[in-house]
């Protein structure tokens, strides 16, 4: 991957401040454009796919499709959405519904915290942290983990944004079009459409496992989700399969003494 990059000293970056970011992204600009590449190759693609119905889910509860294309981003989180617009079609309160969204959107939490570190770099200020974590989305964090650690580090957060920011121009665009093409999809279809992102989610993990807590992530999550769909019921399972299967795989890695990642 060619590119031109950047070191800048200490005493530059403290001296510059935010000079230093647009400075750094500038001069690593073939960076970007490879992030931008890998995302159009098809990641990009299967989020935004995902994302149609949630254009037309917009246009059905009587919403603009201004409103559809600003939830994808500022939300980003195909869930989120729908209980966005679900809620405000049912009368719900708003509190009532911010708090459904954040509940439904604390499983990025544990993603962000575990690749913000590949990202972060000294000098940047916490407004561009905090704009990075916005950028984590499912499919993101999965392709940051599998491509990022491979990565000289001064090339990572270019790369990022890059990557991160066609992933949301697409799944924007999409959704601004999913919100007319409503009714123009076969019910199939596009209830198909849902499933390419989990489906792309599980083989992205899959091709990016290297250990045994990975494997082992991995497998317990496919044991456990099922059970605790069944038990604790669909708002809580996925939280509840991180938290018990997470530790269960941690723990099979210290036993192992394998690497945690």
């Amino acid at each position: 991957m060619a590119s031109e990059t950047v070191n800048l000293s200490t005493d530059e970056r403290e001296r510059h401040g935010a000079v230093v970011t647009r400075t750094f992204l500038y001069r690593n600009h073939s960076v970007v454009f490879h992030g931008i590449r890998d995302a159009l190759s098809l990641p990009a693609w299967v989020v935004g796919l995902s994302l149609l119905g949630i254009g037309g889910l917009a246009r059905d509860v009587g919403h603009p499709a201004g409103a559809a294309l600003l939830s994808t981003l500022l939300m980003w989180a195909g869930p989120a959405q729908v209980i966005l617009f679900g809620g405000l079609a049912a009368g719900a309160a708003l509190p009532a519904i911010a708090l459904a969204v954040c509940l439904s959107s604390i499983r990025l939490l544990p993603m962000t915290m575990s690749v913000l570190p590949l990202l972060r770099r000294p000098g940047q200020s916490i407004g561009v942290q905090l704009l990075t974590a916005h950028y984590v989305a499912v499919t993101v964090w999965v392709e940051s983990l599998r491509r990022l650690p491979l990565m000289p580090e001064e090339q990572r957060f270019p790369y990022f944004l890059g990557f991160a920011n066609a992933t949301l121009a697409v799944s924007s665009l999409l959704t601004y079009l999913g919100y007319y093409l409503v009714g123009a999809l076969p019910t199939p279809f596009a209830a198909g459409l849902l499933f390419l992102t989990p489906i792309f989610f599980t083989i992205s993990l899959s091709a990016g496992a290297r250990s045994v807590v990975d494997w082992s992530a991995i497998s317990i999550g496919f044991v456990l989700t099922p059970l605790f769909t069944m038990t604790v019921g669909r708002d809580l399972d996925l939280l509840a399969t991180g938290i018990f299967g997470g530790s269960a795989a941690y723990l099979i890695g210290r036993t192992q003494g394998s690497p945690s990642t």
